[in-house]
C-alpha cells in the first residue's frame, strides 16, 4: 500500500451532506484517505439518487452524527489501490471504470464526494456496453432485489445457474407491489431470469407494458379502487397455502402499501417491507415520519400468520457469497449480457455539485421519479 496519496490527488475534497433533518444540503470539506488492502480510492464522476437519500436528509433516518455524507452509490475511476496493482486477490487495477453501492453510513464510502475510498467487494468494473451514468443507476436497487429475493423471501439464485436449472418454487405466485420503481423493475427481471414463471407487478398502467417485457406474468393498476379484489380474484385458492404465498413491497409505505397488502396477505404468506416504512411523507413544510419494523404497522390488520419481514440491504454483506461475488462478479456480467436492463435515467442538471444534489432531493420529495432514476454528475472533471 502506498505510504501518500497519488500525486494530483488532493488531501481533502468536496463532500455534499445534510447538516440535520429537514435542511438545506450543504458542502463539507472531507480528508481523502488512502485505501487499505482489499479498498480502493475512488474518484467518484456520477452518482444516483434514492428514497433513502431522502428519509436521511429529511427525516434524519438512522444518522447518529451530523453532518452525514450523503449517497449510497458511485461510479467513476480507480485512481489507488490498497493493494499491489496485478495482485491476486484484487479484480481492479488504477485506471478502471468502476461503479458500485457503497455504505453511506461510513463517511469514508459515501458516494456524494468527489473522491471515496471504498471496499473492492463493493463495486464492479464497468462492462463496455455501457456508460457511467447507465452503470450508476444499477447497484444500489439490484443488490437490493437480490437480498429480498434470496434473504427474505428464502428462494433460490444460484450463481453460475447450473445447466436445466428449474427452481422448485417456479409457478409460486410472487406478488411485486411498486413493480415500476427502481427495485421493483429489478426483482421482475431477476425473477424472470431464474426461472420465477407467475410474478404479479402492481404498478401504475402506463408501465404494464414494460413490465410484461420484462417477465411480469399479469399487471395490476394500484389507483383502482378494485386492485386488491383483481388480485385475488386472478389468483387461484389453494388448500396448500395461501393465494399469494409470497410478497415484495418496495415502496414501504402504511397507507399506500401495507394496508392493501393486508388485505391480500394470508397465514403462511411471506411480506418483505423495504425500510423505512413511511407514515408521513416528506414535504417541503413537513417533516416525515417513519417506523422501522413492519410489525409495528397495523396491528391487529394482519391475519394471523403472515411473515412480516424487514428489509435491510446494507446487510447483504454476510452472505459470504454475495459479499464476494454480486458486485464483483456477478451484477457486471448480468449487464454485459443484457440480462439486466438499466433502469430509464433522467439526468439532473445544475451548475454545481450542490445545486444538482439539492434539485434531485427536491424531485424525490415531490415525488417526481416515475420509471426512471435520478442520476447526476458529482465531480466535474474525469481522471
Amino acid at each position: 500500500m502506498a505510504a501518500t496519496l497519488p500525486a494530483g490527488i488532493p488531501a481533502s475534497h468536496p463532500a455534499v451532506a445534510t447538516p440535520g433533518p429537514h435542511q438545506p444540503l450543504v458542502i463539507i470539506d472531507q480528508p481523502t484517505e488512502l485505501p487499505k488492502p482489499d479498498e480502493a480510492l475512488v474518484h467518484v464522476e456520477w452518482t444516483s439518487s434514492t428514497p433513502l437519500d431522502l428519509h436521511r436528509a429529511d427525516g434524519g433516518f438512522a444518522i447518529q452524527n451530523f453532518p452525514f455524507v450523503m449517497g449510497c452509490s458511485l461510479a467513476g475511476t480507480v485512481v489507488a489501490l490498497g493493494a499491489d496493482e496485478g495482485a491476486d486477490d484484487t479484480h481492479l487495477r488504477v485506471g478502471d471504470k468502476v461503479f458500485g453501492f457503497v455504505a453511506d453510513y461510513l463517511p469514508r464510502e459515501a458516494g456524494v464526494q468527489t473522491y471515496s475510498t471504498v471496499p473492492t467487494y463493493r463495486i464492479s468494473k464497468l462492462p463496455a456496453n455501457l456508460t457511467l451514468q447507465e452503470a450508476v443507476a444499477v447497484p444500489t436497487n439490484l443488490v437490493t432485489a437480490f437480498h429480498t429475493i434470496t434473504t427474505d423471501l428464502g428462494l433460490d439464485l444460484p450463481w453460475p445457474i447450473p445447466e436445466n436449472w428449474k427452481p422448485a418454487e417456479a409457478e409460486t405466485t410472487i406478488l411485486v407491489w411498486g413493480a415500476a420503481s427502481s427495485v421493483g423493475l429489478y426483482t421482475v427481471q431477476v425473477l424472470r431470469h431464474w426461472g420465477y414463471k407467475n410474478v404479479l407487478a402492481v404498478a401504475s398502467g402506463k408501465h404494464h407494458a414494460d413490465l410484461e417485457k420484462l417477465g411480469a406474468a399479469a399487471c395490476f393498476d394500484y389507483t383502482k379502487a378494485d386492485v386488491v379484489e383483481r388480485i385475488l380474484a386472478h389468483t387461484p385458492s389453494s388448500s396448500a397455502g395461501p393465494k399469494v404465498p409470497l410478497i415484495i413491497d418496495c415502496i414501504g409505505s402504511t397507507e399506500g402499501t401495507l394496508w392493501p397488502l393486508s388485505k391480500i396477505a394470508e397465514k403462511g404468506s411471506v411480506v418483505a417491507v423495504m425500510l423505512p416504512i413511511i407514515h408521513v411523507h416528506a414535504e417541503e413544510d413537513r417533516v416525515p415520519e417513519y417506523e422501522e419494523d413492519a410489525a409495528k404497522v397495523l396491528v391487529g390488520e394482519w391475519k394471523e400468520g403472515v411473515v412480516l419481514k424487514n428489509v435491510r440491504t446494507f446487510l447483504y454483506a454476510e452472505n459470504k457469497f454475495y459479499r464476494d461475488h454480486l458486485q464483483p462478479e456477478v451484477i457486471p456480467t448480468l449487464l454485459e449480457q443484457g440480462v439486466i436492463q438499466p433502469n430509464k435515467l433522467r439526468v439532473i442538471q445544475g451548475d454545481t455539485m450542490l445545486e444538482r444534489a439539492q434539485t434531485a432531493l427536491n424531485l424525490l420529495r415531490n415525488r417526481a421519479p416515475s420509471g426512471e432514476k435520478f442520476v447526476w454528475r458529482v465531480a466535474e472533471e474525469e481522471k
